[in-house]
């Protein structure tokens, strides 16, 4: 690799990190500097900018990156790292990399031997917690659940329900960081009984560390990640903090709650295709390949996913024909049958032949598959032919039901 200059910053929690990670001639070195206190962030990190640049005998002109810890965290101390970071940038004509900071927690609690499951639990104050889900292979770490915010009394049932598609990911069992089980007496103990296991991690390595942040922003700069200085924004996983005058006033009270429960609907993306291929691998006895779903989106067919939290719970694909939308495959986590998935993927794929001006979806299934079929007639497709030996079976072939949804029919 190239040499660079990365300097990153951390200021979502009370700790206030700037780290500097240089590679010269094949050898790389990181130098840091913190400030334990929230209040000094913005007056702080800068000069700890500009004595790590003296000490390394660099100019702020030989920068190629700046990086910053987006949170979640603190609104005020999220805005300082990503407002000095495009700052810099801007001066300096150089790109950002913004980092998770929840997934630097991760990495520090993990340590030298990160393989599995990373569960990460933050203390977001006013009695709710920051949770995202990581999963860690080698050097290399991909996200199984974007931060997302939770209220304290829903963890428990989140993981128990969630864990099950992290084992999916990886095999195994999980692991669980963070400060909020400190802050938090009897949430240790709630996720041991769900088979969790506690990190013995030191106290600080519960906040995110700007070092941390370095290391990962240079993952991200070979991956080529690196994004404008317009495109920097923190992660305000929290949307609101508390309600109008107005909601008040109406009886509501409090601080707002995220629906633990609530599905959202995703274009599926080339990144996604390792969870589709993982689901559609347990729900199908001759199932679709990673390969398969890769090739399609490639070919140009539309698919989405459905995820709760940010775990995937169900995917559909599907290709246009001249006057007809063929569904290719749709699938649904076991544990997440009869929840609502299947159906808000459907919807998605009639909205889809609404767009795009065809009068009609049509798909393929097994005879013997009885719930699959009954799900269909329920949403107002009928069979209209049958396709001879189309499905490979446990002996010799299975015919195909072809149904059909007539969309003039389903807007009567």
């Amino acid at each position: 690799m190239d040499d660079f200059h990365i300097l990153a910053f951390e200021t979502s929690s009370t700790l206030c990190g700037v780290a500097l990670l240089s590679r010269t001639g094949g050898r790389t070195r990181l130098r840091t500097a913190m400030h334990e206190g929230r209040a000094a962030h913005a007056e702080r990190i800068l000069p700890m900018a500009q004595d790590l640049l003296v000490q390394a005998g660099l100019g702020r002109g030989e920068l190629t990156a700046v990086a910053f810890g987006q949170g979640p965290g603190g609104f005020t101390g999220l805005r300082v790292a990503c407002g000095v970071a495009q700052g810099l940038a801007v001066a300096l004509d150089i790109p950002v990399l913004p980092v998770d900071s929840l997934c630097a927690v991760a990495c520090q609690g993990a340590g030298e031997d990160p393989a599995g499951v990373h569960v990460v639990l933050q203390d977001a104050r006013m009695n709710e917690v920051y949770a995202a889900v990581y999963r860690a292979a080698g050097a290399d770490w991909t996200t199984l659940q974007a931060p997302a915010l939770l209220a304290r009394a829903d963890v428990a049932a989140w993981a128990g329900r969630e864990s099950a598609g992290w084992g999916m990911q990886a095999g195994g069992g999980w692991t669980a960081h963070g400060d909020a089980l400190a802050a938090f007496p009897g949430l240790d103990g709630e996720l041991e009984a769900l088979g969790g296991r506690i990190a013995a991690a030191a106290p600080q390595s519960a906040h995110a560390q700007a070092g941390t942040i370095a290391r990962l922003a240079q993952r991200a700069w070979s991956a080529g990640r690196a994004v404008d200085a317009a495109q920097a924004s923190p992660a305000y996983v929290r949307d609101k903090v508390a309600y109008t005058t107005v909601e008040r006033a109406g009886g509501l009270g409090g601080n707002p709650q995220v629906d633990a429960a609530a599905l959202t609907l995703h274009d599926m993306m080339p990144a996604d295709v390792d969870e589709v291929a993982a689901i559609e691998s347990r729900v199908q006895s001759f199932p679709w390949t990673r390969k398969n779903f890769a090739d399609g989106l490639a070919a140009g067919y539309r698919g989405w996913v459905v995820r709760r939290m940010g775990a995937m719970l169900g995917f559909a694909l599907v290709m246009d024909a001249p006057d007809i939308v063929h569904l290719l495959v749709i699938g649904v986590r076991p544990d997440a049958q009869r929840q609502g998935v299947g159906a808000h993927l459907l919807r998605r794929c009639i909205d889809h032949c609404r767009q795009t001006g065809l009068t009609a979806l049509t798909l393929e299934v097994r005879p013997s598959n009885g719930q699959a079929i009954a799900f269909y007639r329920q949403h107002g497709f009928v069979q209209v032919g049958l396709r001879r030996g189309y499905y490979p079976a446990l002996q010799g072939r299975e015919d195909a039901w072809i149904m059909t949804l007539t969309l003039a029919a389903d807007a009567a």
